[in-house]
């Protein structure tokens, strides 16, 4: 059964990065050669996967990648001491988890690509469009893992004022799919100290499955089967029978994704 549990510091900071998602995927609707008007950018544009000596990895190059990650079907996420894992819904399927980490999140998102040509030059392009077109501000830069966006995204703040939520975009090309990460909280504030965020992010295993799919399609994701589910505005009281306590906390279900592209 699916169930909430009651939010932290770092819950919101992952519900927070979760809603710009929604918000830039659900805005930005321009080609990628409008989003791209600088030379350099478009260069960047529909390459080819680049190599990953460092990951993210595919289900192919890694013998047992079980060990010591969360098994959710089209992802393998890693685990680590005293992370928290959420996972968000499109309609009826499980389309992205994110991990939080003390007052930082990161969320995981894969999708279908095509064979010869990669989508994060194309899909970085789009959300700095969208995001842009919003109000707010980007700049893309070469980061720990590759191009990435840092973004001040204007999001309206509890007490009804506008604001700003500091979110960083990454993505990774691999065989067959991308991989989207959210990083949200002070591991986007302070990007020197999101290390053990983006070595999540690196360690991560897609399962792209042979079945056709469409570029862009969302690889589904799966519940593992001895899942135990927090209700929000609960506190457990007893973690020892649950395979995420201590260490790997419980899974939640986050926020419903309205769209995602």
């Amino acid at each position: 059964m699916f169930g909430r549990r009651k939010k932290g510091a770092a819950d919101d900071a992952a519900g927070e990065a979760e809603q710009v998602v929604d918000d830039v995927d659900g805005e930005s609707s321009v080609d990628a050669g409008d989003a791209a008007d600088d030379e350099g950018k478009q260069q960047r544009v529909s390459l080819p996967p680049a190599p990953r000596p460092d990951g993210p990895w595919d289900i192919s190059e890694i013998r047992e990648p079980g060990e010591g990650r969360v098994d959710l079907g089209g992802i393998f996420v890693p685990g680590v001491e005293g992370m928290e894992l959420r996972v968000e819904v499109a309609g009826d399927a499980i389309v992205a988890a994110t991990v939080v980490l003390r007052d930082s999140a990161v969320q995981l998102q894969a999708f279908a690509a095509p064979k010869k040509e990669g989508l994060w030059g194309e899909v970085r392009a789009e959300i700095a469009s969208g995001i842009t077109q919003q109000g707010g501000v980007v700049d893309e830069i070469e980061g720990p893992l590759g191009w990435e966006l840092r973004a001040q995204v204007p999001v309206q703040l509890p007490d009804g004022k506008g604001g700003f939520q500091v979110v960083r975009f990454v993505g990774v090309d691999g065989p067959r799919w991308f991989l989207r990460g959210v990083i949200s909280g002070q591991g986007a504030v302070q990007p020197e100290a999101a290390g053990l965020l983006e070595q999540i992010f690196r360690d991560a295993v897609v399962v792209r499955g042979e079945g056709p799919m469409a570029p862009r399609d969302p690889i589904v994701l799966k519940l593992p089967n001895d899942a135990q589910m927090v209700p929000e505005g609960v506190q457990q009281e007893n973690q020892e029978e649950s395979r995420f306590a201590g260490g790997m906390g419980q899974l939640a279900r986050g926020p419903e994704i309205t769209e995602v592209r």
